[in-house]
């Protein structure tokens, strides 16, 4: 476990006290967990990002390929 030395805004941190007083949860335990749940959140946006950046990449490509299937002749007998 690290230790981290932070400077937390005023409001903040007297915001956070009265939540801590009503949930009955170690300051420390609390920060861990928001950090938990911001870093998730943050992860989730990071790989949205990368998903519509390779979506756009590859877009013309499947239009082509998309194209080609539709002109494809079907017979209705399985494959």
């Amino acid at each position: 476990m690290k230790t981290v030395s932070l400077k937390i805004d005023d409001i903040i941190f007297g915001e956070t006290e009265e939540i801590l007083s009503i949930v009955q949860k170690p300051r420390n335990r609390y920060i861990n967990e928001a950090l938990t749940y911001y870093n998730r959140m943050n992860k989730r946006e990071i790989i949205k990002r990368e998903l519509a950046r390779e979506s756009d990449l590859v877009k013309d490509n499947s239009i082509s390929v998309l194209k080609e299937f539709e002109g494809i002749e079907y017979d209705g007998s399985s494959i």
